[in-house]
């Protein structure tokens, strides 16, 4: 009797422990987002006018018009909501959903996933603040599955920070810490630089003015810490709010073997300028 009763409480302690594990190991997420959005909570940013993007190459005016964001309120800070698919190379697709903040005064990126691996809600956030970068990967966010930090990590998610600002946060294109070099009518080529990071990318642009593709040589595929090709071909525009914004992208790694689609990216909520609730 007592051995039943004993297998009884494990099996209701195992589910209670890996939901306050969970709760704990978000709450991390949303206490970062909270100290980001107080501090910013009494800047009330001005409109980007046609001023500001004199110095940008043509392709990048041009983009900046196309999406809508002259003229309306810069960006201090975006929210934003993707529901999608990832995998590593020779394994199956997962099902994730994530959350995002930006910050671009003081850059800050955290970014909170929760990803269904088997059946099991494994969750990870990926933080980048103060030029230094995080991956924290746990098994109901107790036991860590993967940790990874320090100068690769750093310049990858600066890698993916500047993505986010060209795709997703296009108002901060302004931002002085870009050097852009035009290419041709469709192309331009940027340099980003935050702290000790500096890294570049290619930015593709069709006719109409949409980014279609992003590609660094920049960014280290994490399973391996190698260098590879990086890019994020764009499969759709939507408007929100009166923004043209990407609402479907794909991330893919360049290797010496040929092209690998490692993420599906549909984005679904997004928010600019969130203020602390």
């Amino acid at each position: 009797m007592l051995s039943v009763i004993l297998i009884l409480l494990v099996l209701i302690l195992i589910p209670v422990t890996a939901f306050l594990g969970f709760r704990h190991f978000e709450n991390k997420f949303h206490a970062d987002v909270r100290e980001n959005l107080e501090r910013i909570s009494s800047v009330t940013p001005g409109n980007l006018t046609e001023q500001d993007i004199l110095h940008l190459p043509a392709p990048v005016k041009k983009y900046l018009h196309y999406t809508g964001v002259v003229n309306r309120a810069r960006l201090n800070s975006v929210r934003i909501v993707f529901v999608g698919q990832m995998r590593q190379k020779g394994k199956e697709w997962f099902n994730f959903r994530s959350e995002q903040f930006n910050f671009f005064d003081d850059l800050a990126r955290l970014f909170f996933m929760k990803a269904k691996m088997s059946g099991i809600t494994v969750p990870g956030y990926h933080k980048y603040q103060d030029t230094k970068a995080s991956m924290d990967i746990r098994l109901f966010g107790l036991f860590s599955v993967v940790f990874e930090e320090g100068e690769i990590m750093d310049k990858a998610e600066t890698v993916t920070l500047f993505n986010d600002m060209c795709l997703l946060a296009p108002a901060t294109l302004i931002d002085k810490r870009i050097k852009w070099e035009g290419i041709d009518n469709h192309h331009v080529k940027a340099a980003f630089t935050n702290g000790g990071n500096s890294i570049t990318a290619t930015l593709h642009f069709n006719g109409e003015g949409q980014l279609i593709n992003f590609v660094s040589d920049d960014r280290y595929a994490m399973p391996d810490m190698k260098n590879y090709r990086f890019s994020t071909p764009v499969q759709e525009y939507k408007n929100i709010n009166g923004i043209n914004i990407v609402s479907k992208g794909e991330a893919v790694w360049h290797y010496p073997d040929g092209e690998f689609t490692y993420g599906v990216f549909n984005l679904s909520e997004v928010e600019f300028n969130p203020v602390l609730k």
